[in-house]
């Protein structure tokens, strides 16, 4: 069985050019039901209006950074289990520990391809794309 593609994915970064570049990543493996958030408490109101099957989240964002982001996805009961990627700039041994625990699926360090992006996608779905 394979990913659904047509599942809603939202991307959170408050880089425009990095929204567009995850967005053509993600054009180019076949998902076109994408929205954008550019802060984390931007995105957690989108998440509590629509069911996502996937969030790909930068770490570094103001006023409210991924990181947050993810603890208040996992806090709340409807959306604990939604698969969270993060992605940052920094590969700091500390960072990936503490998202780990946090409850984030995978993490991505940045810069990335679609060969990359696709692996991330795949682990945490345990299936191909």
């Amino acid at each position: 069985m394979a990913v659904d593609k047509n599942m809603p994915i939202l991307i959170v970064d408050d880089y425009k050019t990095m929204l567009r570049i995850i967005k053509n990543l993600l054009k180019q493996l076949g998902f076109e039901n994408v929205d954008e958030a550019t802060d984390g408490s931007m995105a957690l109101g989108k998440v509590k209006e629509k069911a996502y099957g996937l969030v790909i989240s930068d770490w570094n964002m103001e006023p409210m950074s991924g990181f947050e982001f993810l603890k208040k996805v996992r806090e709340d009961e409807k959306t604990k289990q939604l698969p969270f990627i993060m992605i940052t700039a920094e590969s700091k041994t500390d960072n990936v520990i503490a998202a780990k625990q946090a409850g984030v699926s995978n993490y991505i360090v940045k810069p990335f391809n679609a060969g990359t992006l696709k692996q991330k996608i795949e682990a945490v779905f345990g299936e191909a794309i």
